[in-house]
């Protein structure tokens, strides 16, 4: 996960410091406020273009793409009441996904994330700062569009989005970033669902480091699913008053579809498990094949090389002119090595028809 902005050790709490080896690109503002009526949206380059407190019955959200620019987080902090510990943990990237209760306000923190090509989980900060009729999103990239299906249905109308307030509009994006997840799980799933039929087929141990890369990708995607599990959680049980009634019954849903994600991610690391037991399985039994089968092979020869170390002493001798009694008399047999050898495949015959009959071949 990149961490371009943090704090440096013993500095003091509220202190600041950007990286100095940081690619940071110029951060995006802008607003939109809206109500069932009409619907304002504008990018601005200043804070102080950023309309006064909603009217009643409207909302307003801020967006900040980009969190290079200190000076200008310090002036939305001033804008909107928001405490410096809270922005310093906007600017510190790598946060737990949380909640955290302030005077006027709710301060969530979670996490977009996305599987690289090489395999890595990353994981894109969202920090949202929930009031009264407002609601300022900031993400870490500039130029982030995660959040364009919920602007669409701003422009749109579509549900209940115009009608509600700033907490409706806070699930909404709790719920984008939840949903987000989905996709990615399916397309792990996919992969697991080939590394099973593969693991049985022609185990490798290719396999073995993608199941790992599974089980690594799954184990990274429980440390940011559970806590947000525990974020929405807390928003059903504020108390607050900033997350209305009607608004709970929304988040419920998301709320069971973070549970939806656990499950899945729980399932799918029982099944990398037993991939892997099954790979080992295979290998195992592979290896047993190989062994028996050279096993047959080993006590096929014993007999074979028995009877060639017979023949091969060549004892002989003579007294007076004459051959010892106790001689091999198959060393001056004229057929004496055609016989060894038809004895010899007799032999090897009989083994493996034995063997055959045993099932061990």
């Amino acid at each position: 996960m990149p961490r371009t902005i943090l704090q440096l050790p013993r500095m003091a709490p509220e202190s600041l410091s950007l990286l100095k080896n940081a690619a940071l690109l110029p951060p995006r503002l802008r607003y939109t406020l809206f109500n069932k009526e009409k619907l304002e949206e504008r990018e601005v380059a200043n804070v102080a273009d950023i309309p006064a407190a909603s009217p009643e019955g409207a909302v307003l959200w801020i967006e900040l793409d980009g969190i290079s620019n200190i000076e200008l987080l310090q002036a939305l902090a001033d804008r909107f009441g928001i405490h410096s510990l809270a922005i310093e943990d906007v600017l510190t990237l790598g946060q737990r996904p949380k909640l955290e209760p302030y005077e006027n306000h709710l301060f969530i923190v979670s996490h977009i994330i996305s599987v690289e090509e090489n395999g890595i989980l990353t994981g894109e900060q969202v920090s949202l700062f929930m009031g009264r009729g407002y609601l300022l999103s900031i993400q870490e990239t500039p130029r982030a569009e995660t959040f364009q299906p919920v602007r669409e249905r701003l422009k749109t109308a579509r549900g209940l989005i115009r009608k509600m307030g700033a907490d409706y509009l806070t699930y909404t994006l709790l719920d984008t970033v939840v949903d987000h997840k989905f996709p990615l799980l399916e397309q792990l799933g996919e992969a697991l669902d080939d590394l099973d039929d593969e693991v049985v087929s022609k185990p490798s141990i290719e396999h073995v480091h993608q199941l790992h890369s599974c089980k690594r990708l799954l184990a990274q995607m429980r440390r940011f699913v559970w806590p947000e599990r525990e974020i929405i959680n807390a928003l059903l049980h504020d108390d607050s008053g900033l997350v209305h009634r009607e608004t709970k019954i929304y988040l419920r849903d998301c709320y069971d579809h973070t549970v939806q994600i656990m499950d899945l991610i729980e399932s799918y690391r029982d099944v990398s498990t037993a991939n892997m037991d099954m790979y080992l399985s295979s290998v195992g039994m592979r290896t047993n094949e190989i062994m028996r089968v050279l096993t047959v092979i080993s006590s096929i020869f014993i007999p074979l090389t028995f009877l060639a170390g017979i023949w091969g002493m060549n004892f002989q001798g003579e007294a007076n002119g004459q051959a010892f009694p106790l001689n091999m008399p198959e060393l001056h047999h004229p057929l004496g090595y055609p016989i060894c050898l038809c004895l010899m495949l007799s032999v090897a015959v009989v083994q493996i028809i034995y063997f055959r009959k045993k099932k061990w071949l």
